[in-house]
């Protein structure tokens, strides 16, 4: 099997699930429980916590857990919104975010807010210029993913960032999902961000379990209200095995994390660099290391809908995606590509490759040998 489908979830590493069961059946206690079983537990989770602060080189009490980047994305949209709605109820997310955003963006929209999409270039990159036009004194948040999920594109927070500087008050949340591990951390966490969301899963920890970072002195009305866990902030039990999983699965990640990424980058030039030899293959992302992600390549064959080029791969037991796998089942178009004006066929015929440093040369030569034996089949067929 060839798994190329790690933007949508990776497998879990082999120590980090070790780590996973070793807590689940060592560490019973609740952490909210007064007895020495729940002291045990909120140790653990306290040091859990402090060694994803000190990877990302933040403050321990600005780690807040969640389920993931879905739960993470509402929650600094409606959270803020809930907080600030007696100061503004403007909101500008880019036009290419996740359908977390994106929806909940709409959901806000149906209350009363008033959204703004911040429009992209041909390359998927978020026009700073025409963002600082959107800004409004009732502005209350800003909202750009890091890397864009669907072509790789790098957005650039650091010009974001300095432009917001300008304006204290407002929000700034990154959705920083498909970054962190893929791109250096202080490109995408900088001393403006308000809020970074993360999702376990993405790097190979457990499903159901992520985290927000949550700058110091900024508020956030909760999303999840009961028994008061995090410091008040996220109500619930805390998934105690996967936090520790997550913990450990970051750590391995950051460790040697550019020479992993140079690594990966060397798999997609290979599979860019071959592809493009073919006269009916769009590629939709770019190759420019300075403003794409390493592990995220789209394309597509002219006249070859994505889903039946995902289904031809996946009956040679390799496994791609349609860009996003929030919609793929849906059959919606990438939404990035709308944004960047692709036309709706051409747009209908992407595919996503998203790799991560586990995968081989030699399985990019064994899905490049499928691929043109499957193309010279479509070209039959069309």
């Amino acid at each position: 099997m060839i798994y190329f489908d790690n933007s949508a979830t990776t497998p879990i590493d082999k120590q980090v699930l070790d780590t996973y069961v070793h807590v689940s059946e060592q560490f019973i206690g609740n952490p909210s429980s007064l007895h020495q079983l729940g002291e045990y537990a909120t140790q653990l989770l306290q040091q859990a916590r402090q060694q994803i602060a000190q990877l990302l080189n933040v403050q321990a009490q600005e780690i807040v857990f969640t389920s993931g980047g879905t739960e993470g994305d509402n929650w600094v949209l409606k959270g803020t919104a809930l907080e600030k709605r007696a100061f503004g109820k403007h909101i500008i997310v880019s036009a290419v975010e996740h359908p977390a955003i994106l929806s909940t963006a709409s959901q806000l929209e149906m209350l009363g807010f008033d959204i703004d999409l911040a429009p992209v270039d041909n390359s998927g990159i978020v026009d700073v210029d025409q963002l600082a036009q959107l800004i409004r004194k009732d502005t209350i948040l800003v909202s750009v993913m890091a890397v864009n999920n669907e072509m790789g594109a790098v957005q650039p927070i650091k010009r974001i960032s300095e432009l917001l500087q300008k304006y204290p008050k407002i929000h700034f949340h990154v959705d920083a999902v498909q970054a962190i591990g893929k791109i250096p951390t202080e490109h995408f966490l900088t001393d403006r961000v308000d809020f970074a969301t993360f999702s376990g899963h993405k790097f190979r920890a457990p499903r159901g379990v992520g985290f927000i970072y949550w700058r110091q002195n900024r508020r956030l009305a909760p999303f999840i209200t009961g028994g008061g866990q995090e410091s008040n902030r996220r109500s619930g039990t805390e998934n105690l095995p996967a936090i520790v999983a997550m913990a450990k699965a970051l750590r391995l990640l950051l460790t040697n994390a550019t020479k992993k990424d140079a690594y990966q980058r060397q798999l997609k030039d290979l599979l860019y660099d071959q592809l493009s030899q073919y006269k009916k293959v769009t590629l939709f992302s770019i190759k420019n290391p300075l403003i794409s992600a390493p592990h995220i390549l789209c394309f597509g064959i002219e006249n070859v809908r994505g889903e039946v080029l995902v289904h031809a791969f996946e009956k040679e037991d390799i496994y791609i995606s349609t860009t996003s796998a929030c919609s793929s089942k849906k059959h919606l178009s990438a939404n990035t590509l709308k944004a960047m004006h692709i036309d709706e066929k051409k747009a209908q015929t992407a595919v996503r490759i998203s790799l991560d440093d586990y995968n081989t040369k030699e399985e990019c030569e064994q899905f490049l040998a499928v691929f043109k034996r499957l193309y010279n089949q479509f070209l039959t067929i069309n």
